[in-house]
């Protein structure tokens, strides 16, 4: 799609070439203003911000079951290799089936209720000692009746 331009004279075809240059510029620093965001949206700190909240996985765990199934592959290893470590082949086969098992039930509303009873236990209670209060019978304290 071509343009006609009507220049009369070189004052007005001056002054065309100029708006063009300030449209270019305009555009030029609307475009990397774009790319800028659009770049800044995929750098790890923006994704890790969308993907990696709590209530992100919670929904993504929902749909994939994320976590039960980090459980059932983690938790025979960890199992066989802390508490069956001088265990042997059988026990440790047994164990890790159990164990892949019980991975599989657990999703992560239950490992966030396991998390809160084991930091709960550790918690120190503190239990609020009242101070016994000054009771005032309305005698000054300098009054020679003390």
């Amino acid at each position: 799609m071509s343009k006609k331009y009507n220049f009369n004279n070189l004052e007005d075809l001056n002054h065309r070439l100029l708006s063009l240059k300030v449209d270019y510029k305009l555009q030029e620093t609307m475009l990397i203003a774009d790319a800028k965001g659009y770049v800044k949206q995929f750098t790890f700190g923006a994704l890790i911000k969308r993907y990696a909240t709590p209530s992100a996985f919670l929904k993504a765990d929902d749909k994939l079951n994320i976590s039960s199934k980090l459980m059932s592959m983690v938790l025979p290893v960890l199992m066989n290799s802390t508490l069956f470590r001088g265990s042997g082949f059988i026990t440790k086969t047994l164990v890790g089936l159990a164990t892949s098992k019980v991975g599989k039930t657990l999703d992560a509303e239950h490992l966030s209720a396991i998390y809160n009873s084991v930091t709960g236990l550790f918690k120190s209670k503190k239990k609020k000692v009242k101070s016994a209060a000054y009771l005032d019978y309305g005698i000054p304290p300098d009054s020679e009746t003390f």
